[in-house]
């Protein structure tokens, strides 16, 4: 019986055999043992399908700790043993997903012909990523010394980049808009622990004992992590985004540093429709303008307790004081935050999203904690100290309420304390 063709008939029918074979690793089988099945029974695997079969088991009860424990693991299923024979095949799949259907006008569009779409981008950024991978493991292969090692971690850091994109542009997107909460917040843990475990190695060196193994690791992690966005992430997105999604993540783009070397190079088509589609006060710049033009109100004064200001004078105030600040709503929805240059990026597309869509999974819970004690009462204020970027930061939430002490939503501010330590250090 050929039951590649059985099961090639039924889409829930693969997904469901997919989702099987992730749990059986779950379980602890051997891979090698749910390898040969899988092999026997599909001669291919679409991104949607590895997307779906993750976010039924996140569904089924397993937590997403443990899907995100085994993110490499299952990978490697699904795609050549080898890593030559991984990036054979996930550079062949993305040239395979490249054509999408414009949904404006229903002609096939070859993505890998736009300079400056985001996928073209993250693409090549992924190439300077793997070139990365490739000296770390010649290093490694070379039995080099820990400094040079330590010299390869250090500039493998440059990965979290390339995350902090995705983190903000793609990932909430994919999870909020398009219901994929599985796969976004497997990978985006995944990136996390990336991160973390370079940075870690890049400043202890010699202190790690098991440097070496470890950085092995992490390598061979990035190198995993690489394939998955090139060979699922974005063929996945591509299916799913609009066209108006993908401007609109090319406007936020210039707000994050490029590890390319020429920087972000120019979307034509997005730039012709820059007027209209950037975001104005949560809206589309086209209907911001209709709602302005059809309400005279708009245009009034605002009363503050003792005096008034126009919507232009406050907005000049907000964006004049020097913290980030960002507001969150009653029911938990990004409302505003100032312009300006951020130590924590906040796109304009995160306004009008839940506020939990713009963190990453392990730190979701805080997050909702730290509301929900503002809610009831408990709490008014939470600080947090962190170093970033060699400077002292405090992050600081507040409950804001109205006279009475209802609760209106959540004020969280930004400020760099570097200006406080070198005055009393001098």
């Amino acid at each position: 019986m050929n039951s590649e063709f059985n099961i090639e008939a039924n889409h829930d029918a693969r997904v469901s055999l997919l989702r099987s074979y992730v749990g059986r690793l779950v379980e602890g089988e051997a891979l090698e043992s749910v390898r040969a099945d899988f092999v026997q029974n599909f001669s291919r695997v679409d991104a949607s399908e590895i997307a779906k079969a993750e976010q039924e088991l996140i569904k089924s009860g397993i937590p997403i700790s443990e899907v995100q424990r085994l993110c490499d693991v299952h990978s490697a299923l699904f795609h050549g043993v080898t890593s030559t024979e991984q990036l054979a095949q996930a550079e062949a799949a993305v040239q395979a997903s490249v054509h999408q259907v414009d949904k404006a006008n229903q002609q096939l569009q070859p993505i890998q012909d736009i300079p400056g779409h985001p996928v073209n981008i993250f693409r090549a950024e992924n190439r300077k990523i793997m070139d990365l991978v490739q000296q770390s493991q010649e290093a490694l292969a070379a039995d080099g010394d820990l400094s040079q090692l330590q010299a390869a971690a250090k500039d493998l850091t440059i990965v979290a980049l390339h995350y902090s994109c995705k983190g903000d542009l793609i990932y909430p997107l994919l999870n909020r808009k398009y219901g994929y909460t599985g796969p976004a917040g497997v990978m985006w843990g995944v990136d996390d622990e990336i991160r973390d475990e370079l940075k870690i190695l890049a400043e202890a060196g010699a202190k790690i004992l098991d440097f070496r193994d470890r950085f092995q690791t992490v390598v061979d992690r990035v190198q995993e992590m690489t394939f998955k966005e090139n060979n699922i992430l974005f063929p996945l997105c591509l299916r799913e985004f609009s066209q108006e999604d993908w401007i609109r993540i090319y406007y936020e783009l210039p707000a994050y540093e490029s590890l390319l070397k020429d920087g972000y190079p120019e979307w034509l088509e997005a730039e012709a429709r820059r007027e209209e589609l950037k975001t104005v006060g949560g809206q589309t710049a086209v209907s911001h303008i209709a709602v302005s033009q059809t309400d005279n109100t708009k245009q009034d004064m605002v009363t503050l307790g003792s005096g008034h200001m126009t919507p232009e004078q406050i907005l000049a105030v907000l964006n004049t004081i020097p913290l980030e600040l960002t507001f969150v709503d009653a029911d938990n929805i990004n409302c505003f935050f100032n312009d300006g240059d951020k130590l924590f990026k906040r796109p304009d597309m995160a306004i009008g999203r839940d506020v939990f869509s713009c963190h990453p999974p392990q730190i979701e819970p805080m997050v909702r904690g730290i509301i929900e004690n503002f809610r009831s009462g408990e709490k008014d204020s939470v600080d947090i100290w962190m170093e970033k970027q060699g400077e002292p930061i405090l992050v600081r939430y507040m409950a804001v309420r109205d006279p009475s002490g209802k609760y209106l939503g959540t004020l969280e501010t930004v400020q760099r304390m570097g200006f406080a330590q070198d005055h009393f250090q001098e």
